[in-house]
């Protein structure tokens, strides 16, 4: 760094800059970069300042130069930056407005340091956050954060009908699914007892199901009462598709437990398309009337089929000799462990001679096995009073192996409009959007809740699809860097950010801010995100 003299001369009257400046190589370029505009200061203090560049001692320094104040920058202005980039205080509403501001800063704080309401409000402070979107009452008030939540949601569909113009072309693929998230109290109206996907008894909870385009990318969120079922939410998102974001023509994607034979009339309805899977038994009987032979795919992974109790559907016939071998482990894993359990019920069966088991006692014993592990139909099993046998049954565990690897897609969506590797390359998409929920629910913690009101539970979902959206467009950008080391995550990116901090550097009773050197990963982290490192 040094400090550079511009003098520029405006009629009669001659104008004299100081600016400490930063020079570096980029591309095998030398340029430069402004840290700071010391013109202000008397020219002692610039040349104390000079020599110090210089490496020349400076006395007394202490009495000279303090340092008053450093704050996290690199990370909240990587994420600021993108921000920015997407546009997406513009999305939100087309003014300048506090709740706006105050709404991205959580946002920022979603992605880099996710916290409660509260405790976002002391972490930002501790960062140039509040300089950086110029927050009211420099985000130390925690009512501005529930204010901007209220206001956020009254505009939410606004907000989603703009990304669905972004991201949902004319004849767009479309991703749904539905997850749940549990809460911490009992007193909201949305709080259910129902199908618990975070595994965690006797926690009420809600549900949200995420739409996204066929890539992963978060466009609309949506929040139901916890015991609701997959199908039921499908028919809002059909309607929100149509009316609210004025798309004639989709494809919905959703897994075999989303789009049932009730949904699937409602999705032809409107003329929509749709692609889903079989369950198995529909499989094992499509194989057992001859419509496909598994010996067939020695050779080939993918096969379209027709079946005439499905008129205007097509069915895909897909094999995976990876997930084949998976299962076929798993299973192998199931037996051994029912095995291992019968074999125990088995012993103490025998060793009871002088009050014999009955027959129902052997039988509670058994079931509970058999519910545990859930191979109960492999198993040919013998029970009477004070006596119990079981084998495996080989026919059945063979007709069952046929099968391993195989899935078959449904769609309605015609063969001109989209190929048999198409229909199975978008069913597969839906990865996307079960990595979606996994950051959403650890990474953005969109649980647990704690908020008693409904709205606010709801605007709570909203700030953590937008964060997921900007995170989205970070990890795409970043891709690069993540490909190359293996080790590397995007919240290990984002902690090394965080050592680049802006200090407020007093100079002889003078305040100026200076920026700390950037490392090389810093540098290369901000020209991926296409973002200006300032």
């Amino acid at each position: 760094m040094h400090i550079e003299t511009i003098r520029r001369r405006q009629g009669d009257k001659v104008y004299t800059y100081h600016l400490l400046r930063q020079t570096y190589r980029e591309g095998g370029k030398v340029k430069h970069r402004t840290l700071a505009n010391l013109s202000h200061l008397p020219e002692a203090v610039l040349e104390l300042v000079r020599r110090a560049l210089r490496g020349e001692p400076v006395a007394p320094v202490p009495q000279t130069v303090k340092i008053r104040q450093s704050r996290q920058h690199g990370a909240v202005a990587a994420v600021v930056g993108m921000i920015r980039q997407l546009g997406l205080d513009q999305v939100l509403y087309s003014r300048s407005a506090d709740w706006v501001r105050v709404a991205l800063a959580v946002v920022v704080m979603r992605i880099l340091r996710p916290s409660s309401k509260l405790g976002g409000t002391l972490w930002w402070t501790t960062t140039t956050l509040p300089q950086l979107l110029r927050l009211p009452h420099n985000g130390e008030d925690v009512n501005d954060v529930y204010r901007a939540m209220d206001e956020l949601l009254a505009r939410q569909a606004a907000i989603e009908a703009k990304l669905a113009r972004r991201h949902l072309t004319a004849n767009a693929l479309v991703l749904y699914d539905l997850t749940s998230v549990y809460l911490e109290g009992k007193t909201c109206p949305l709080a259910r007892f129902g199908y618990n996907r975070d595994k965690k008894r006797g926690k009420k909870q809600f549900c949200v199901g995420l739409l996204t385009n066929d890539e992963g990318c978060p466009v609309a969120v949506e929040v139901f009462p916890g015991d609701v079922g997959d199908p039921e939410t499908l028919q809002a998102q059909i309607a929100r598709v149509r009316a609210r974001f004025g798309i004639e023509y989709v494809v919905f994607v959703g897994d075999r437990g989303m789009i049932v034979k009730a949904r699937l009339a409602d999705l032809e309805a409107v003329g929509f398309g749709w692609i889903t899977a079989l369950r198995a038994p529909e499989i094992q009987k499509l194989r057992d009337e001859g419509f496909f032979q598994p010996g067939l795919f020695d050779r080939r992974d993918l096969a379209e089929i027709a079946d005439p109790e499905r008129p205007g559907e097509r069915l895909v016939v897909c094999y995976n000799p990876l997930v084949a071998e998976e299962r076929r482990q798993k299973r192998e894993a199931l037996l051994a462990a029912t095995e291992r359990e019968l074999a125990k019920i088995e012993a103490r069966v025998r060793r009871r001679r002088r009050k014999p088991l009955t027959a129902d006692e052997i039988g509670v014993a058994v079931g509970k096995v058999l519910g545990r592990w859930k191979v109960g139909k492999h198993f040919q099993l013998e029970i009477r009073d004070g006596h119990f046998a079981f084998r495996r049954k080989e026919a059945s565990i063979a007709r069952e192996a046929e099968l391993d690897g195989f899935y078959v897609l449904r769609t309605n969506v015609p063969a001109d409009r989209m190929e048999p590797a198409k229909v199975q390359a978008t069913y597969k998409s839906l990865r996307a959007l079960e990595q979606n929920f996994r950051t959403m629910k650890s990474a953005l913690d969109l649980r647990p809740v704690y908020h008693r009101l409904e709205d606010r539970v709801r605007a709570h979902a909203f700030l953590c699809m937008l964060a997921l959206y900007v995170r989205w467009h970070m990890e795409r950008a970043l891709e690069p860097l993540l490909a190359e080391d293996p080790r590397q995550s995007f919240e290990g990116l984002m902690m090394q950010l965080e050592t680049l901090q802006r200090h407020t550097v007093e100079v002889a009773g003078q305040e100026i801010q200076m920026l700390g050197e950037p490392e090389p990963l810093h540098q290369r982290l901000f020209q991926l995100l296409g973002v200006p490192l300032a």
